[in-house]
C-alpha cells in the first residue's frame, strides 16, 4: 500500500491542521487526538467511515480510458459522467446502488449536472460533430469541430435521449447551472482552458466564460447569449476551470487558473467581478472553489500537476496541491487565512492533488467531504479557517495509472466517490460532528450549484 515514513505509524495516524508557511513534508503537526485507522481489503479508512457498496464499470462504459468524472444528484438517482458516456444509478438503498441505464456519448470530460428532466454533459476537446456517434476531430479535416455542451432529456431514466448540443467557445471544461428568475429559463455558465494555438474551436483570445441560456421547456433553442470577460491581466492560462455559484447569494466563485475570483451574478448573464485573490507562492492552477453556508468563507483548490502528479509525498510543501480557506467579509472582501492538505504520505508514483468536493449540511460547522485522487476521500473541518483539520478519510491502494476518487460529495446521509477506474463507491460516515446532517433531505444535487441548509 503506500508508504509509511520514517517517523512511523503513529505520525501517519494524526489529525492535522495547517501551517503558516510551507514545510517539505506530507504529514502534518497534530491539532487533535489521533484517527483510528482500520483496513478493508486493500483499503484504509477511519473507524467513522464504512464502505458499503462499489458499482464497477461495465459495458459500454468500461474501455481502457473510460474514466469516471463528476456527479449529480435526483430524487433517488445519481448520475456519474464519464470519459465515453454517463450512468444512471437508482440509490434509493444506498448500500445496493444498481445501473438504470449506461449511455455510450464520447467526449471528455463528460462533467454532468442535471435539472428538471435535462442532462447536461460538458466537451472539452473538438469532435467532428455534436452528436454521440462523432468520432473525435480529424486534424486534417478543414472543417471546425465541434465542442460544448450537450443536452439530453432524462424523462425516462431507462432511456436517456439527446435533445441538442451548444458549440462553446473552447469547448466547456466543466459547467455551473444557475436558475434564471423564474422556472423557464436555466443558465450555463461554460468553463473552459484556452487559447489553443491552431485549434478552430479555441484560437482565442479568451479570458472569460460562455454563458448559455435554456429555455426549459424548448432546450432545443438552447444558445449562447454572453461572454463576460473576466480577466485580461496575463493569468498563467486564459478561461476558467470550476464555477461555483450560490444563487440565493447573488454570488460565485470562479477558479481561473491563476487567479481566484470572486463574482457578483446578480444579473445571471452578466456576472461581474467583485475581486480577484492570488496566491503565487502556493497555489500552480486555481481548480475549483466552495462557499460554506452562510456564505462567510470561500475555499479554492489548487490542482497542482493538473491530477496526474504525486504531490502528496514528503517533497511537496504542505501547502501546494492543497486548499486555501478564505473568509468573506461583509463588504465581500476575500481575506486569507489558512490550508489545508490531506496529512496522509502517498507513494511518489500516485497521483493525488486536492479534487472535487462540496459541504456536508452539518449547522453550525463548516465541513466538506473532497476527492483527492489517489489520496482517496476526506472528510475535513474549517470552522476554524485558520486550523482546518481532517476528521475521517478513505482510501485504497496505488494503481500504476492514473486514478482514485474524482469527485465526492455528500448527498441525503451518505457520502458518494466517482472513482475513474474503480466506479462509483458509496460511504457512510458515523462521527458526532457530522451526524446532524444525516437528517437533512434534499432533492436535488448538483455540486457547482450550492443551496442553502438550515441552520
Amino acid at each position: 500500500m503506500r508508504s509509511i515514513p520514517a517517523f512511523g505509524l503513529a505520525a501517519l495516524l494524526l489529525v492535522t491542521g495547517c501551517a503558516a508557511a510551507p514545510e517539505p513534508s506530507a504529514l502534518r503537526a497534530a491539532t487533535s487526538a489521533p484517527l483510528t485507522v482500520k483496513t478493508t481489503g486493500d483499503a484504509l479508512h477511519s473507524a467513522n467511515i464504512t464502505h458499503l457498496a462499489n458499482v464497477p464499470p461495465g459495458a459500454p462504459l468500461d474501455g481502457p480510458q473510460s474514466w469516471g468524472t463528476d456527479l449529480a444528484f435526483q430524487d433517488d438517482h445519481a448520475f456519474v459522467g464519464n470519459f465515453d458516456g454517463f450512468t444512471v444509478l437508482d440509490v434509493s438503498d444506498p448500500a445496493r446502488p444498481s445501473v438504470v441505464s449506461r449511455v455510450l456519448c464520447p467526449g471528455e470530460q463528460n462533467d454532468v449536472s442535471v435539472s428538471g428532466n435535462l442532462l447536461f454533459l460538458s466537451v472539452d476537446t473538438p469532435r467532428g460533430g455534436p452528436g454521440c456517434g462523432s468520432g473525435p476531430r480529424d486534424e486534417e479535416d478543414e472543417g471546425e469541430g465541434w465542442e460544448g455542451i450537450r443536452i439530453f432529456d432524462i424523462t425516462d431514466k431507462t432511456h436517456p435521449t439527446f435533445v441538442s448540443a451548444v458549440a462553446t467557445e473552447c469547448g466547456s471544461h466543466t459547467h455551473t447551472l444557475v436558475p434564471g428568475r423564474n422556472a423557464d429559463t436555466l443558465y450555463l455558465y461554460v468553463s473552459s482552458p484556452g487559447p489553443v494555438p491552431g485549434t478552430p474551436t479555441c484560437s482565442g483570445p479568451h479570458e472569460g466564460i460562455s454563458v448559455v441560456e435554456v429555455p426549459t421547456g424548448n432546450p432545443a433553442a438552447a444558445r449562447v447569449v454572453s461572454q463576460p470577460v473576466f480577466s485580461t491581466t496575463g493569468g498563467r492560462e486564459g478561461g476558467c476551470h470550476d464555477i461555483t455559484a450560490y444563487p440565493e447569494k447573488n454570488l460565485a466563485a470562479a477558479a481561473c487558473f491563476g487567479d481566484g475570483i470572486l463574482l457578483d451574478i446578480s444579473d445571471r448573464v452578466n456576472p461581474r467581478v467583485i475581486q480577484h485573490v492570488r496566491d503565487e507562492e502556493n497555489f500552480s492552477i486555481w481548480h475549483s472553489a466552495t462557499f460554506d453556508n452562510a456564505a462567510t468563507k470561500v475555499v479554492f483548490s489548487d490542482e497542482l500537476g493538473g491530477g496526474m502528479s504525486a504531490t502528496c509525498d514528503r517533497d511537496t510543501p504542505e501547502n501546494h496541491g492543497a486548499n486555501a480557506v478564505y473568509d468573506l467579509g461583509e463588504d465581500r472582501t476575500l481575506t486569507l487565512r489558512g490550508y489545508f492538505k490531506i496529512p496522509r504520505e502517498q507513494e511518489p508514483g500516485e497521483n493525488c492533488v486536492a479534487h472535487n468536493g462540496a459541504l456536508l449540511p452539518v449547522p453550525g460547522r463548516d465541513i466538506m467531504v473532497q476527492s483527492w485522487y489517489q489520496g482517496g476521500v476526506s472528510v475535513w473541518d474549517f470552522t476554524d479557517a485558520a486550523n482546518p483539520r481532517e476528521i475521517g478519510f478513505f482510501e485504497r491502494g496505488p494503481i500504476d495509472a492514473a486514478a482514485g476518487s474524482w469527485s465526492a460529495y455528500y448527498y441525503n446521509g451518505h457520502i458518494y466517490s466517482s472513482d475513474i477506474t474503480r466506479g462509483l463507491d458509496v460511504l457512510r460516515i458515523d462521527d458526532p460532528l457530522t451526524d446532524p446532517a444525516k437528517k437533512v433531505r434534499t432533492k436535488a444535487l448538483n455540486a457547482q450549484t450550492q443551496v442553502s441548509y438550515p441552520e
